[in-house]
């Protein structure tokens, strides 16, 4: 039976009672809206662990004036029972002053450069906010192990150096997206797709295809086949690029990649992204890594 805290205190005694039985503990952290995405984040922290808590937190740092803070979806009573049948020890889900009891905090988590880069430059001190509360949560429920998902890659990639930066002593496990049948990466942000939009999101997996198939030829045949597909289904690109998975710097040669891309469907803005090898324009250069 998956037990709910709405408070420090109550995750606190239930934390204890578990330390002091030597559990080993996971932490998957969403801001509900749970879909079968986090389904999996959560399969995957039961593998290995004893217990699993859940955290359910719509963090107003982390969205810009404008952004879709009001709208986004709160489903509390479905979340819990996803939780339930997938076996969650706690759901934690506080409000705003639970979290930040102080209010809006003076000091917070600067994600640095990488951090200005593609999704923080489309959305200026969003990582800093996503930082700022993913600490928090590390803090607050202290686990072993930490479950996240390789849709968002760049705040994956920003935890994980957060957490080795500031020695949080926690092990950060990498899940492979969920997709649905027809290759649409499941996020909480899909339920706001209308038919005809949904169909046209699709092109973003579709793009990364694309960029795949031509990535012998280089880093740009990548980025220009990915941007091609894209425009040709009329969807407004915010951008298209490849990263370096181990310095997330923007690639210029060839070697192990991720290519990354954001646009707007309708008034939704999706991202995705995928692994590949990026050759140097030779013939027989590898194809995407499945993801």
């Amino acid at each position: 039976m998956t037990a709910v805290a709405r408070t420090r205190a109550d995750l606190a005694s239930t934390r204890a009672q578990w330390l002091a039985a030597r559990d080993s503990v996971a932490v998957v952290m969403t801001m509900g809206a749970l879909h079968a995405g986090h389904a999996e984040l959560i399969r995957r922290a039961r593998e290995r662990n004893d217990r699993v808590i859940v955290t359910d937190f719509l963090n107003p740092l982390q969205f810009a004036p404008g952004e879709d803070l009001d709208k986004y979806p709160r489903t509390f009573a479905a979340d819990l029972e996803l939780c339930r049948a997938e076996g969650v020890d706690l759901l934690f889900a506080p409000g705003p002053s639970e979290v930040y009891p102080g209010g809006v905090p003076v000091v917070r988590v600067a994600a640095g450069p990488i951090g200005d880069l593609l999704e923080g430059e489309s959305r200026p001190g969003h990582f800093d906010g996503v930082l700022t509360v993913v600490a928090k949560l590390l803090s607050l429920t202290a686990p072993h192990r930490a479950y996240f998902g390789q849709k968002d890659a760049q705040q994956l990639w920003l935890i994980s150096q957060m957490v080795r930066d500031l020695d949080f002593g926690v092990e950060i496990i990498e899940v492979p997206t969920v997709r649905d049948q027809d290759g649409l990466a499941l996020s909480s942000r899909n339920i706001y797709l209308v038919d005809a939009d949904r169909l046209q999101a699709l092109a973003l997996h579709e793009a990364l295809g694309a960029g795949a198939a031509a990535a012998a030829g280089g880093p740009t045949a990548a980025i220009e086949a990915a941007r091609a597909h894209l425009s040709e289904a009329g969807v407004k690109v915010d951008y298209v690029s490849l990263v370096n998975p181990q310095s997330f710097e923007l690639m210029q040669g060839g070697g192990p990649a991720l290519l990354v891309v954001a646009a707007h469907v309708g008034s939704t803005r999706l991202i995705d992204n995928v692994r590949l090898r990026v050759g140097t324009g030779e013939k027989g250069g590898r194809h995407a890594v499945d993801d």
